[in-house]
């Protein structure tokens, strides 16, 4: 009678979750973002870049060097990541032409405007 009872408790201090399989992949998720953030460290040293890391150092990164999709990334110290999309357009937009711009064989420049017509006026 003595092994009945003995069985018998413990069975009660059995849990059912203590025979779960899955049990030891309740930390995979841990593992899984411990290794992220120590392949990215490796490949941020990989490419010598630490500063992209330090708040106080500025850096410019160019980006796919005179390309059509060439852009620019710029971090200043205590700024916000600027990143700059080069186009092959110097200047865009509507106005209006207000003069002419001429530079002499000296190096000056003189501008003449043009009145209301569009003509240019002769100073």
């Amino acid at each position: 009678m003595r092994k009945s009872r003995r069985y018998r408790r413990t069975g009660l201090r059995e849990d059912p979750e203590d025979l779960n399989p899955l049990t030891g992949v309740a930390n995979l998720f841990d593992v899984a973002m411990v290794f992220s953030v120590a392949l990215l460290v490796a490949l941020v040293m990989s490419y010598h870049l630490p500063e992209l890391l330090s708040s106080n150092e500025d850096i410019t990164i160019v980006k796919n060097p005179g390309a059509e999709d060439m852009k620019i990334i710029i971090k200043e110290e205590g700024q916000p990541i600027e990143v700059l999309n080069m186009t092959d357009n110097i200047g865009g937009g509507t106005g209006e032409a207000l003069g002419t711009a001429y530079r002499l064989a000296d190096g000056r420049v003189i501008y003449v405007p043009e009145d209301s017509e569009g003509n240019e006026t002769d100073t």
